[in-house]
């Protein structure tokens, strides 16, 4: 049994799962969302693939809101805002899988290619509940260290539900899990025992026969003008090495020169052929396969999927980057690997004769190939890791488990986040400048830091008509650099990035920043990208677009966004409100906690900002547009809509009585409901007065920590105070509840948004501030989170 097989059935075991379904109480110990974190997207899907086998072999996989142990994979794209998701069901068993990109940008509330106005969500549900599994941890750089201060923080602030961490791998070092704010000395350690390690099949695998020698060739210089001959070498052995019938495995240490050497291996012309020398005849038929993280999905699951073939006669040559040297459960007779930190290249070796399966035939072979003390040649590995591995494989003949040298290199240094800057990411509004504060350094190093691209056929601008969000095999992730490349080949205008608040998409230039995170769509006929290649900045072919599912169409969230407010089925406000209130109650007696109160009046109340009249006259005017039809008298929580007919982009307006329309761009009805709680309150400043009106604004992400009008806003006539929208003196109407309370009508008034004291006591800043440190981010989070999904849940069965 693999160690992902051993975690995740005793996660399944303590959680009471047995063949068939739950026969035991949870253990509450262990946490109801298993996190598998992993450091690259080949082995994300490899292991979703077999958690799902795993599971519906026990007969206890299902979908989200069966009841069953739910499986998903955390990687981006828009079917996050399109469809129902993991989010919705946190009181379920579930196994979350996904790269560390996009788990640890969610832990740090700036999620990866996903909607911003979801991140506080992912947020509560992956630090409360939670058990983090980080396997192959030599690999993920400055993501451990990240990883661990999680761990302490959680272990500082205080949780809603008992969260846990385990690093795995079979290279790590004790000492690389210390950081400022924790100490692994105090960590337990799990390992093989004695008897263990001298059983047969252990044995087999540990001391499984590797003959190890240096290579004939080397990479002394990474000058584009050098790598020619380098790979031309390279390849040139590699045909004279490799036996028909078996597998040879060559991993380098970049995606150009995996794709480099892979197009040396290709099959050559016939004229060519003729002047080959001997030892290289009849070597050439052997199917070439290539592996790295440079693919869209479809193309990269048609790569992989070649490796668990039959080898044919002629053998099969494997050409990849580290995205195939931990996790990927393959094996071959023959192993070249460019030379790196020692953890990676145990982990390397382990490809080779993985099972012990050659010992009865004179074992396996690997070459390691030197790579000159020069920064860019060793890249993106340090220099001086690479000395350090060098000095290890100078006087070593065998690369079986047991002769290895133990991992004793020093934790390598990588920016660590601290408290502080941990607690101010919990404010999700970007800068003054439109700007968010950068996570990369705490998620992976810079060199690797990926954007992500799609391309699309779509004439000369993406917005006429409008292009929805990508799917997920529609993406392809770029490193910073590749993707610096690909821009400076383009042309202006193909390549847009996508501007929430404008609800448009924007031309990327150059000169225009990247960053990490960010999703590019690119014309097809752009180029950048090939079946066979993957990313490459020099194909210009027109990319083939991949067919978007339905279900994500009109994906893309924006500030203005209305989606879950504009639908098929008409919806009264008091009955909206006594649905979501509902739906807290039922999620509060799954998941109980101290604040299950004031989640529940938050939900009863969330809306009530609706009522205001610019919002009804939105909803009015969309409902006529979908339906074809008005809407009945009353305040309404949602428009209906014919299939087929869209409500258009809403439109906020208040219509004064000589019939003029006054429009208010950006307004959020959330804003109006929270203001108009802490005025039936008497702007009380106690925490549940706080908590309750924080949860109200808070419900759609878009209203958090700080409150300032935004650009574009239609200013307020007088010198009054404005924000999202809502103006200083707007009048909320009297609105009666489903149950027969009814909250008078009231003016709305903005004294909070100045800094200080005002007649409606401290600031909205203050308040939420105190919030923030009475209660923690993650308990804070918590209660956000579960009057969203009430919301969601509710609307959801509403248009069922």
């Amino acid at each position: 049994m693999g160690k992902t097989a051993a975690v995740v059935l005793a996660w399944l075991w303590k959680r009471g799962w047995r063949q068939g379904g739950r026969a035991q109480p949870p253990d509450q110990q262990t946490p109801r969302r298993l996190v598998y974190c992993l450091p690259m997207r080949v082995l994300v899907e490899q292991t979703h693939q077999n958690v799902q086998g795993w599971l519906e072999n026990l007969g206890i996989l299902g979908e989200s809101g069966e009841g069953k142990v739910s499986v998903h994979l955390l990687m981006g794209g828009s079917e996050d805002v399109a469809q129902a998701t993991w989010a919705e069901y946190p009181e379920e068993d579930m196994v979350l899988i996904g790269t560390q990109d996009m788990l640890l940008s969610r832990a740090l509330m700036r999620g990866y290619g996903m909607s911003r106005y979801q991140w506080p969500v992912h947020f509560a549900w992956l630090h409360n509940d939670a058990f983090w599994v980080f396997d192959e941890v030599q690999l993920m750089g400055p993501g451990l260290p990240t990883s661990v201060q999680l761990e302490a923080f959680r272990r500082h602030f205080s949780l809603a539900r008992t969260s846990r961490s385990l690093w795995v791998s079979a290279t790590l070092s004790r000492d690389w899990l210390t950081t400022v704010d924790l100490d692994a000395h105090a960590l337990a350690v799990h390992g093989l025992s004695e008897e263990e390690r001298q059983s047969p099949a252990v044995r087999q695998r540990i001391q499984a026969t590797k003959h190890l020698r240096r290579a004939g060739v080397s990479l002394s210089s990474a000058a584009k003008k050098d790598l020619p001959e380098y790979v031309q070498t390279l390849a040139q052995q590699i045909r004279a090495i490799h036996k028909p019938g078996s597998t040879t495995l060559v991993i380098v240490n970049t995606v150009e020169r995996a794709q480099a050497v892979y197009r040396a291996l290709r099959p050559i012309s016939p004229a060519d052929k003729r002047k080959q020398t001997p030892a290289f005849s009849g070597q050439l038929e052997a199917e070439l396969i290539l592996i790295h993280s440079r693919f869209r999905g479809p193309d990269r699951r048609a790569q992989e999927a070649k490796l668990s073939a039959p080898v044919s006669e002629q053998g099969r040559i494997v050409v990849a980057t580290q995205a195939i040297e931990a996790g990927v459960d393959m094996t071959c007779r023959t192993l070249f690997a460019e030379l790196a930190p020692w953890s990676s290249l145990v982990q390397r070796f382990g490809r080779c004769n993985r099972y012990g399966e050659c010992n009865d035939s004179g074992g396996a072979d690997i070459y390691w190939i030197d790579i000159a003390d020069d920064k860019d040649a060793a890249q993106p590995y340090a220099m001086e890791a690479l000395a350090a591995a060098r000095g290890k494989l100078q006087n070593l003949t065998s690369a079986s488990p047991d002769d290895l040298p133990p991992t004793d290199e020093a934790a390598p240094l990588h920016p660590v986040i601290r408290r502080k800057d941990f607690l101010d990411l919990f404010n999700t509004d970007p800068d003054l400048s439109g700007f968010d504060v950068d996570i990369a350094p705490y998620v992976r190093d810079a060199d690797d830091a990926d954007v992500l691209i799609f391309w699309r056929n779509f004439g000369d601008d993406p917005n006429e008509p409008l292009q929805s969000g990508p799917g997920r095999d529609e993406l392809c992730r770029a490193g910073l650099g590749a993707a610096r490349e690909l821009l400076k080949r383009l042309e202006y205008g193909q390549a847009w990035r996508w501007d929430p608040l404008a609800r448009r998409w924007q031309v990327q230039t150059e000169n225009d920043r990247l960053r990490p995170g960010m999703t590019l769509l690119l014309a097809a006929e752009a180029g950048g990208y090939g079946l066979e290649l993957g990313l490459s900045a020099d194909l210009k072919t027109p990319v083939p677009p991949i067919a978007q599912p339905a279900a994500v169409e009109e994906a893309l969230e924006a500030y203005d966004d209305e989606h879950r407010s504009l639908l098929e089925k008409p919806v009264a406000l008091p009955v909206h409100l006594a649905d979501v209130e509902s739906e807290a109650r039922v999620l509060c007696q799954a998941l109980p906690s101290a604040h299950c109160d004031a989640i529940i009046r938050a939900a009863r109340w969330h809306d009530l900002g609706k009522a205001h009249e610019a919002f009804q006259n939105m909803l009015r005017a969309a409902h006529e547009r979908a339906a074809g039809e008005r809407l009945g008298d009353g305040f309404w929580a949602k428009a209906g809509g014919r299939p087929g007919r869209k409500p258009g982009r809403p439109r906020y307006f208040l219509r004064r009585p000589d019939g003029e329309e006054i429009e208010r761009p950006h307004f959020r009805h959330e804003l109006a409901s929270a203001l108009a709680w802490l005025a039936t309150q008497n702007h009380a400043a106690d925490e549940t007065t706080n908590l309750i009106a924080y949860l109200i604004a808070a419900h759609h992400g878009k209203v958090r920590l700080s409150l300032r009008a935004l650009p574009e806003e239609k200013e307020a006539p007088d010198g009054c105070l404005f924000a999202r929208g809502v103006w200083e003196g707007d009048v909320l109407p009297e609105m009666q509840f489903s149950d027969g309370e009814t909250v008078p009508a009231c003016t709305l008034r903005l004294d909070l948004m100045k800094l200080g004291e005002s007649p409606q006591g401290p600031s909205w800043t203050t308040r939420t501030r105190r919030l923030l440190n009475a209660l923690g981010p993650f308990k804070l989070a918590w209660c956000e989170a579960l009057v969203r999904v009430a919301d969601w849940r509710a609307s959801r069965k509403e248009q069922a």
